[in-house]
């Protein structure tokens, strides 16, 4: 079993009114908090939405560990130094294991939760490749992100999931471009990303699982564990969506969103 490590306090982008709702966005792996942007700033009429960099992603800190117990607490931490003790959650893929481990180890905390696009179970090594491509990049002189982008493609070859994992380069101050990604601490800790999620006690209050209609990620196989572990919980399927149904479907996942959080609000969150 890993050791935990200390949680550490996560790079945080706040908008709408304090006196609103607490909504916590969190990303996907490879990702940042500007992944949800769009649809961060419409909730933000209704929320104070707070989208995270979780550990060794975006502008957060670079540390040892990748556990879900250890993310899940960079959350909580993070949490309790805002100030906000009780939440709306969703996350995305590696942010919704996330997020589940959040509601299940903090159960006091989040008031309803919502999964884009992955279950709780283990899954197999699929990013070895995009591993390796962003660790070549990691210790190449880059100094364009056309350079970039032509070392990651054989790697990656689909333009998009390149566009997507070249958010990650910044440009430092001498002109050259770095990774912001902490790629050797995920390749280190890989297998426990790949990790299921686990409880002994399940999480009372409403959960939806959003599925891409053309994603695997979510399977009939994946019923019985998410009923094992969340006692209230639906499902939604967006069809047209692939494993990004936030970048595919924008319109629809701002409105199945805002539907599940804003059904019986009456309990004070804020």
């Amino acid at each position: 079993m890993t050791n935990v490590t200390q949680p550490v306090h996560l790079n945080c982008k706040s908008i709408g009114s304090p006196a609103s709702p607490n909504l916590i966005i969190l990303h996907g792996l490879f990702g940042d908090l500007n992944n949800w942007r769009a649809i961060a700033d419409r909730l933000a009429a209704h929320y104070h939405v707070h989208s995270m960099d979780l550990r060794n992603h975006g502008g957060s800190p670079h540390c040892s560990g990748m556990s879900y117990r250890e993310l899940a607490s960079d959350v909580a931490f993070t949490c309790h130094s805002l100030d906000i003790e009780k939440t709306f959650v969703t996350g995305h893929s590696m942010g919704g294991k996330t997020a589940m481990q959040l509601a299940l180890s903090n159960p006091e905390l989040v008031h309803k939760l919502a999964v884009v696009d992955i279950g709780p179970r283990r899954y197999a090594h699929h990013h070895d490749r995009i591993i390796e491509g962003l660790q070549l990049l990691s210790k190449s002189e880059l100094q364009s992100r056309k350079d970039a982008d032509e070392l990651l493609k054989p790697y990656a070859p689909e333009a998009g999931i390149r566009a997507f994992l070249l958010k990650n380069l910044e440009r430092a101050v001498d002109g050259r471009y770095t990774l912001r990604v902490n790629i050797d601490e995920i390749a280190l800790r890989y297998e426990d990303i790949a990790e299921a999620i686990t409880s002994d006690q399940p999480f009372e209050n409403p959960v939806l699982f959003v599925k891409g209609a053309e994603s695997d990620y979510l399977t009939e196989a994946d019923r019985a564990p998410i009923a094992s572990l969340f006692n209230a919980s639906s499902l939604k399927t967006i069809d047209g969506a692939s494993h990004w149904p936030h970048s595919e479907k924008p319109d629809v996942v701002y409105k199945i969103l805002s539907d599940f959080f804003a059904a019986d609000t009456s309990t004070s969150i804020a």
